[in-house]
């Protein structure tokens, strides 16, 4: 049975008992102290906890979802995956304990021929919560399992909390034996791989408080309205019916795991540790592909981290297997294939997708080659020494700063015959997960809890009345001081501010929050910021300018107008770019994110190399060419897959209802799904003028634009400069630029001849030089600062002269200068000062500590650099004291 087939079963099923089939929400998840939707339940928490009224009793559906915090366990298990497909049907106060375990045994157990997963009621276990007597008794009471296949088991494995105070409850798990062969006997209470867990239904029945870990607690009492969350397994309930010993080997995998063998030459199953690495890149491939067509986007922290951290895991483990060049061209294709009846977007956008992706792998395997030539120089430095081992701090270095894997720093210095001392790596990494842990902590603390706004959510949706009214009458539902519910507020106090309606725009898809204030008998509120902390509710921060202001009072938020004119203006002209890069370069050029405020918009999109004049001008003009055209601009409000249907576009990552509105920039040239605010015909817009482009990553580009009358003003100050060199330069303005030109070419010849006359002049100090040479030690060092330098290059060919004029004698030059403000120490040892032990690199690293900086190089010459001009003579002192130890 394929995997997109026991899904569709999963759905129909529940779509006949009554639940709404709610789509999969993106994996880019609201929840602040979230990176990902890491469990099926998270789009639901605002209906579990009560934060949102939810707008339906039943419902079902197939969750996209992303964990990585047993990433190490990828491929050693059956069942660990980064990316999973979690199915579950959900109850809001309606059914409950009965009703959940009902259907889960009626879709588990029913015949494949009769639309059921069709498993064997004798090879399914349960679990109860130790305390659940009822669950244990309506497990016995409505099906064939006996008294020995129902355990009860702690909290530890059958209670559900989120860790935080709100709703809690017992769960029952279900569980597949796969069988004597795969381990020993005695259910799941044995926490044995031979017990596969395919269903948890979470009875969400209690309040808890005074929460200290996750399973200490105390329970307040019964929720008001009893919830049901669950969830089964996709690709565990896959490989059961599949006939395969884990989830790597089912239909939505095993293609890539295929690739990967072909691409290395080797055979799956012939060595245990070559099959963990093939399953790993099985996973992370397409783990990272349905991250990519979620929006995702290789980074250096957040989500970008996580993909960059699974890009390269693959890379690595494909290396280990024996494959050094480039593979995911044929590796992410292989997934594409795999994934894309259940995910079209991955197939109809894969050129985009495979732009980031393989641009990763060429970054990273460039990463491979720098790191490793660092590596080679410490096994170097660490061989000479005599040492046995690299230090865990040099390993940690290599993996923190330059993403080289761990294991791929200790195969090669295996191969050089040392070892690296992984107790202390694993200890700094241990340090590095503890605070990052610590910082998750505090973010969960900080941002998770959104129960203050449960009931003034209650009250219902607030009412955006802004596309049209830039007034709004209203009456104040709430107020908020730190978070916490108060009657009134007096002047001076930021305060939340909690309506039934407003015309204020809240920040979101890119556009920012609109300025204004907040008006009532008594008072006056500056706006500070307007935001949607929770789904359908709009706070405005605002600071009390005067009086006094009080829940229940009549408010009217009145939107600062020019601004929104100003706002609104740029959020159009977003649009219209997006259309004009569109036109210019391709569909591939598809947007990765935006922001928009008066006067001034961002777009960033995926595109891989530097725009050329040309095309920058070209874009200008189309987008100003619309402007000009007074295109009309209209709004719909339809649904989701309507408006896909007629071309919307939609924002990677963004979430959308089942409503959505689309904007209509001249009819279908520019449509797009956005909830922003917009002029009514493209005349309005008034200007484009593109101020800036350039790389925000290694996939994406980012073009920079003032709107209306700030590109207005921008240009007028261009003129007047114009205008000023014009006059200055004495050339007519259309010679400036050929002025300029013979300008910068007079210069450069001029400083061409004046580093002529400075090398010169350093070439004529070489006798004097060589004569200052003194013994130090067992050699003859000359040491002279030679103040300061054209460059680098200048000072290196003068020590090098210095020292074959002091002949065969063991000799170590050592000159310092200042270049262009940036002090440097070359060194220089001849070979007989190198066979006494002179390294030119080792002396070089001990001026460049002395300058504030580093340094490094060959034994023979070397150069050290840093920050602190004054600091030379010292730098010189410290390899006299070198020479001398």
């Amino acid at each position: 049975m394929k995997t997109a087939e026991i899904a569709q079963r999963y759905l129909d099923f529940f779509q006949k008992n009554d639940h709404v089939i709610v789509p999969s929400a993106s994996l880019i998840t609201d929840d602040p102290a979230l990176l990902f939707t890491v469990a099926g339940m998270v789009p639901f928490i605002p209906y579990l906890s009560g934060d949102v009224p939810a707008p339906y009793k039943r419902a079902a559906d197939n969750q996209k979802c992303i964990r990585t915090l047993d990433i190490e366990e990828v491929g050693k298990t059956p069942r660990h995956g980064t990316f999973f497909q979690m199915l579950g049907n959900w109850s809001f106060g309606d059914y409950f304990k009965e009703g959940a375990i009902r259907f889960a045994w009626e879709l588990l157990t029913t015949p494949d021929a009769d639309g059921g997963l069709g498993f064997d009621p004798e090879d399914l276990w349960v679990t109860v919560y130790e305390e659940d007597d009822e669950a244990h008794d309506l497990w016995l009471r409505l099906t064939d399992l006996p008294e020995e296949r129902i355990q009860r088991l702690g909290k530890d494995t059958n209670y559900w909390s989120t860790g935080l105070p709100g709703p809690a409850g017992p769960c029952s798990e279900i569980f597949f034996d796969r069988g004597p062969a795969y381990g020993i006997d005695g259910g799941p209470a044995t926490d044995d791989d031979r017990y596969v867990e395919i269903w948890n239904l979470v009875f969400m029945q209690y309040e808890i408080t005074n929460v200290t870990s996750k399973y200490d607690f105390d329970i307040v009492g019964e929720l008001p309205n009893k919830n049901i969350d669950t969830g089964m397994g996709l690709e565990r309930v896959a490989f059961i019916k599949q006939g395969v010993d884990n989830m790597y080997e089912t239909d939505q995998v095993r293609p890539v795991l295929d690739a990967a063998v072909a691409l290395s030459g080797k055979r799956y199953g012939a060595d245990h540790e070559d099959d963990v690495r093939f399953r790993v890149v099985a996973d992370h491939v397409r783990s990272s592909l349905m991250l990519l067509s979620d929006g995702v986007t290789p980074a250096n922290d957040g989500r970008g981290y996580i993909l960059r951290r699974l890009m390269r895991r693959a890379i690595r483990s494909m290396r280990l297997l024996g494959v050094e060049g480039p593979t995911f061209a044929e590796l992410f294709a292989a997934s594409r294939d795999a994934m894309k009846d259940a995910y079209p977007i991955v197939a109809t956008d894969y050129d985009r997708l495979a732009q980031y992706a393989l641009a990763e792998e060429a970054t990273f395997l460039r990463t491979l080659a720098s790191g490793s030539e660092i590596l080679d120089e410490s096994v170097a430095d660490t061989k000479r020494s005599g040492g046995k081992s690299i230090s865990g701090s040099e390993a940690f270095l290599l993996h923190d700063t330059y993403g080289f894997p761990i294991d791929l720093t200790m195969e090669i210095v295996e191969e050089a015959g040392l070892e690296v001392d992984r107790a202390a790596f694993d200890a700094l990494m241990q340090e590095q997960r503890s605070r990052a842990k610590a910082d998750a902590r505090s973010r969960k603390r900080q941002l998770a809890d959104t129960s203050v706004y449960r009931d003034l959510r209650a009250q219902g949706e607030t009412i955006f009345t802004g596309y049209s009214d830039l007034e709004t009458e209203s009456s104040i539902l709430g107020l908020l001081v730190d978070g916490v519910p108060v009657d009134r507020a007096t002047s001076s106090q930021i305060v939340e501010v909690i309506l039934a309606e407003t015309a204020l725009y809240a920040e979101s898809g890119g556009q920012v929050a609109d300025k204004g204030v907040i008006v009532g008998p008594g008072f006056e509120l500056e706006v500070l910021d307007v935001q949607k902390p929770v789904p359908g509710l709009v706070s405005h921060t605002v600071e009390v300018s005067s009086g006094e202001v009080g829940v229940g009072q009549p408010a009217t938020t009145v939107v600062d107008a020019a601004n929104r004119r100003s706002a609104r203006a740029a959020h159009s002209a977003t649009h219209l770019v997006h259309a004009a890069l569109r036109d210019t370069l391709g569909k591939s050029a598809t947007q990765a994110g935006s922001l928009n405020r008066a006067g001034y918009m961002r777009f960033d999109f995926a595109w891989g190399q530097a725009l050329s004049d040309a095309t920058k001008s070209e874009i200008e003009e189309i987008s100003n060419n619309a402007v000009r055209d007074n295109l009309e601009v209209t709004t719909r409000v339809l649904a989701l897959d309507e408006a896909k249907a007629a071309g919307a576009m939609a924002l990677f990552g963004e979430k959308y209802g089942e409503t959505v509105r689309m904007v209509d920039i001249g009819g279908p040239w520019s449509r797009e799904l956005c909830a922003g605010t917009h002029v009514s015909t493209s005349a309005e817009i008034g200007l484009i003028s593109l101020v800036g482009e350039s790389s925000v990553g290694a996939s994406n580009r980012r073009v920079e634009a003032l709107v209306g009358l700030d590109a207005f003003r921008s240009l007028a100050a261009e003129r007047a400069i114009v205008s000023q060199l014009t006059a200055n330069l004495k050339a007519p303005r259309d010679q400036l630029t050929a002025r300029v030109a013979e300008l910068q070419a007079q210069l450069k010849a001029a400083e061409k001849k004046i580093a002529s006359f400075e090398s010169k002049a350093l070439g004529d100090r070489l006798p004097a030089l060589a004569a200052t040479a003194a013994p130090v030690g067992a050699y003859r060092l000359v040491s002279e600062s030679l103040g300061t330098a054209a460059s680098g290059d200048d000072v290196r060919a003068l020590a090098l002269q210095v020292r074959e004029r002091l002949g065969v004698d063991a000799a170590v030059v050592a000159l310092g200068a200042v270049v262009g403000d940036r002090p440097v120490v070359i060194v220089a040892t001849n070979e007989a000062a190198r066979a006494a032990g002179a390294k030119a690199g080792v002396l070089a690293k001990a001026a460049a500590a002395a300058l504030g900086g580093g340094g490094g190089g060959r034994d023979d010459v070397a150069q050290g650099g840093g920050t602190d001009a004054t600091a030379v003579p010292a730098a010189l002192s410290a390899v006299r004291d070198a020479l001398g130890a």
